[in-house]
């Protein structure tokens, strides 16, 4: 018989023992009384949850801006080498002189290298 009333959660005198898992189930773990008492500690562990969130999603939005930013850097330095290339390609020899002639400047390119003028002791 006794095991029946253990099975049942009630203690021998028919009164049902008071353990955590059926204060909850009845709902008074979260009682107002157990908010009076730890007022502090409920209130500190919504500001903290709250600390996380922000800090969570400050967090993905700076990884995103990065991200954003990168492929912006990306982009920057592919413009770059195509500029640099563009800009290789016209000061060449031959483009250059195929430039000079289309504008009709006339000038030419020189056949002896530039020579330098000293002057004498006296």
């Amino acid at each position: 018989m006794e095991k029946e009333n253990r099975n049942n959660g009630k203690q021998a005198g028919g009164r049902v023992r008071d353990t955590w898992l059926l204060r909850t189930l009845h709902g008074r773990i979260l009682s107002i009384d157990f908010f009076k008492r730890n007022w502090v500690v409920v209130l500190g562990v919504a500001v903290m949850l709250m600390i996380y969130i922000t800090s969570r999603y400050e967090c993905q939005t700076k990884m995103e801006r990065i991200r954003a930013l990168e492929t912006e850097l990306e982009v920057a330095k592919t413009e770059r080498v195509r500029a640099k290339s563009a800009y290789m390609s016209r000061i060449r020899e031959s483009s250059m002189q195929q430039m000079v002639d289309s504008l009709r400047l006339g000038l030419t390119v020189q056949e002896q290298p530039p020579y330098r003028l000293s002057r004498k002791p006296e």
